[in-house]
């Protein structure tokens, strides 16, 4: 007996330390807050963005053109209908979904996608559709950009507290050769690197920017964007933020003000791909926008969020930007006034390529890991404060 239970305690013990093992792996230590990591959603192929309706069901983007549903804590079988043709080559696809801030009434779901052309051009668009009994209908397109390229599509779409829907497009991987100053991305007569501001319906408020000035796109709210993958509202202040990808270095966090030109490629902190050498003659321009915090090498930065929830207290009103390349999330802490940067920290290090992260309606952080190539399947996380 005694020989019986001296084994039996040895295999608790073992059993102990594998437990204790398991939960030091799943275990992240951070400023404030450890955390873990807890499986959502897998199985699913290049995630894209995620958002949650008022019903507590989440949707999440699939890159080859798939809408999909978890709800009660499960992701259905089925890929929501209706949904429009995307075309899903290099960068292109579809892309952020956002449900309108009256959807209990009006049940309208925004998508934003690449939209083809025809041939190989595609540009960045936007469809809305009621979303009921797991389908789309009564889809209509409310607005495609009058840029086409290879890449650099944007896609982010966020509404602010008066209903305005702002889009961010990139500068379609126009090169920054010959002189800077006419690069599509500093031309305003076309949609090239900028950020848009729409009615709900897709038409143009009158109180935008240039509404009336035959120079520029009515439709842009600020310009000079390379290749802009995050767009969020900070609810302390309003203030539109805006994480963008730089060339080889030069990654930024740029606070966007309607009217301004952000610079690109005139200005930046990046270089060439391979080659290293400059892109831009000077870092800073008068009337170009600095950015508010840069990575230089860059993470391709991707999604953006303001975090407002309960569970993470000592993270309120701090911004959390993906890192596609660097596999990580940055955690942008701001000073009192929310619109200083004070410091960063890295999170979730190797755990994938972070393409979106959301915050949930129960407070926790949700991530996106995404597989570049399509070839694996992902996952949707979840972040859990340990106490």
């Amino acid at each position: 007996m005694k020989n019986t239970y001296q084994l039996l305690t040895l295999i608790c013990l073992m059993l102990t330390g594998i437990i204790s093992a398991n939960a030091q792996t799943s275990t992240y230590y951070a400023t404030h807050h450890n955390y873990q990591a807890v499986s959502v959603a897998d199985g699913l192929i290049q995630p894209w963005s995620m958002a949650w309706l008022p019903s507590g069901e989440m949707l999440i983007t699939e890159k080859p053109g798939r809408l999909r549903v978890v709800r009660d804590g499960q992701l259905l079988a089925d890929a929501v209908s209706g949904v429009p043709e995307v075309y899903y080559q290099g960068q292109g696809g579809l892309f952020d979904v956002t449900p309108h801030p009256d959807f209990d009434d009006n049940q309208l779901l925004y998508l934003s996608f690449a939209k083809p052309t025809g041939g190989d051009g595609s540009t960045t668009a936007i469809v809305r559709g009621r979303f009921q009994n797991d389908r789309l209908t009564d889809v209509e397109e409310i607005f495609a950009a009058n840029s086409v390229g290879r890449g650099h599509y944007g896609g982010r779409l966020a509404f602010d507290d008066d209903g305005y829907l702002f889009l961010s497009i990139g500068d379609r991987q126009a090169a920054p050769e010959g002189d800077l100053e006419n690069h599509p991305a500093q031309d305003t007569s076309n949609h090239h690197g900028v950020v848009v501001r729409l009615n709900d319906d897709g038409s143009v408020p009158g109180d935008n920017p240039f509404v009336g000035d035959s120079d520029y796109e009515p439709a842009i709210w600020s310009y000079g964007h390379r290749s802009p993958q995050g767009l969020a509202f900070h609810p302390e202040t309003g203030d539109l933020w805006e994480s963008e990808h730089g060339p080889q270095g030069g990654d930024e966090l740029n606070l966007i003000v309607a009217g301004n030109n952000y610079g690109w490629p005139v200005i930046g902190y990046g270089v060439n791909y391979g080659v290293g050498n400059p892109i831009h003659e000077t870092t800073q321009r008068a009337g170009m926008e600095q950015p508010k915090h840069i990575w230089v090498p860059s993470i391709a930065t991707s999604g953006l969020m303001v975090y407002t929830g309960d569970k993470f207290p000592d993270w309120y009103g701090d911004i959390f930007i993906g890192g596609l390349a660097g596999q990580q999330l940055a955690h942008i802490m701001l000073e009192d006034d929310f619109r200083t940067v004070d410091r960063e920290e890295t999170l979730l290090n190797g755990l994938g390529r972070v393409r979106d992260v959301r915050q949930g309606p129960d407070g926790y952080i949700y991530v996106a890991i995404d597989d570049r190539a399509g070839d694996d399947e992902t996952s949707v996380i979840r972040l859990e404060p340990l106490q």
